[in-house]
């Protein structure tokens, strides 16, 4: 019990002291963007104050958070620290929120804002920014959080559970894990509408509304339709959602306006579908699945086995 006693210490001093080393270096980069840039820049008034509130969010309170950590970390006071860090936690979530808008924001000024535009250069060659721009730093934040949760998990499994930093650590955990799940969430809505959007610039016309609010895109790709009476195979993109599936087919390539767009033959909704395999469970080249709709009953196929199971898998999750 002494030996593993003595081992947690140590690996708990070692993670302690690396949380510290890079809190410090964490909080030299968010000083290059407060001090070059935001100060400068609220007393020059190159930028209207929303907009700055726009381009770096809350980026001096989660500096003010972190000095805070900082200090304590240095006393040995771990606990206590992050007791009080928990509390500006859901500063970084709000940062995340406003992460696109404020990337928005700052192209449009470096567009439209000469001044600006010559003044972000100028500080940027500046030795201490070896050589990396504002957009390279403005995500920073959210890189930390990240390891924030690395941070606090090994220091937990390292700590004794009767001692009470341990509880203080479990809710620290907890808190950064659920701060760490909000951001995820906020990022995946975002690559779920552009995926939406890129899918919906595919389709020729406007008929086939993509664009659904709480539609998630799941996957895409091309298989080939069994048709009823003999006749050829016919080849298919396919694009699966939440809710839906949707048949395309290429426009024709000589076509003016939609040479590389795709025409929608059929949407189907996914609520009274049932998804089967034929014989994509064998061992033959490639499978067949048939999906059965109220009125229509669909067959598709793959020469690739592998890609006609995750297939299955998808469509019979995206129906459950």
């Amino acid at each position: 019990v002494e030996d593993q006693r003595a081992r947690w210490e140590r690996k708990r001093s070692r993670t302690a002291k690396e949380l510290l080393e890079t809190e410090h270096k964490y909080l030299e980069q968010l000083d290059l963007v407060l001090t070059y840039f935001v100060t400068i820049l609220k007393a020059k008034g190159t930028l209207k104050p929303a907009v700055l509130e726009t381009i770096f969010g809350p980026l001096e309170s989660l500096y003010s958070a972190s000095h805070v950590l900082s200090l304590h970390l240095e006393k040995g006071n771990l606990g206590r620290g992050l007791e009080h860090f928990c509390q500006s936690l859901d500063l970084y979530g709000h940062y995340a929120e406003n992460l696109e808008q404020a990337n928005k924001t700052l192209k449009e000024q470096l567009r439209k804002n000469k001044s600006f535009r010559r003044f972000k250069k100028l500080q940027e060659t500046r030795p201490q920014f070896q050589g990396r721009e504002l957009e390279d730093l403005l995500p920073l934040p959210l890189q930390r959080l990240h390891q924030y949760k690395h941070f606090f998990r090994d220091l937990l499994e390292n700590t004794s559970p009767d001692t009470a930093e341990y509880q203080k650590l479990a809710e620290a955990m907890k808190s950064v894990s659920e701060v760490s799940q909000w951001v995820q969430d906020i990022f995946d809505k975002r690559e779920n509408s552009l995926q939406l959007l890129r899918v919906q610039k595919l389709l020729k016309g406007q008929k086939t509304q993509v664009l659904t609010p709480g539609r998630w895109y799941i996957r895409e790709g091309w298989l080939l339709v069994v048709p009823s009476k003999g006749e050829e195979l016919k080849r298919r993109m396919f694009f699966l959602f939440s809710d839906i599936l949707i048949a395309a087919k290429p426009c024709h390539p000589l076509h003016p306006l939609n040479s590389n767009k795709l025409s929608c033959q059929a949407v189907y909704p996914l609520h009274q579908c049932s998804v089967d395999k034929v014989f994509g469970h064998t061992r033959s080249q490639g499978g067949l699945l048939s999906l059965s709709f109220p009125h229509k009953t669909l067959l598709v196929m793959s020469s690739n086995q592998q890609e006609i199971h995750d297939w299955y898998r998808s469509l019979a999750a995206a129906v459950r």
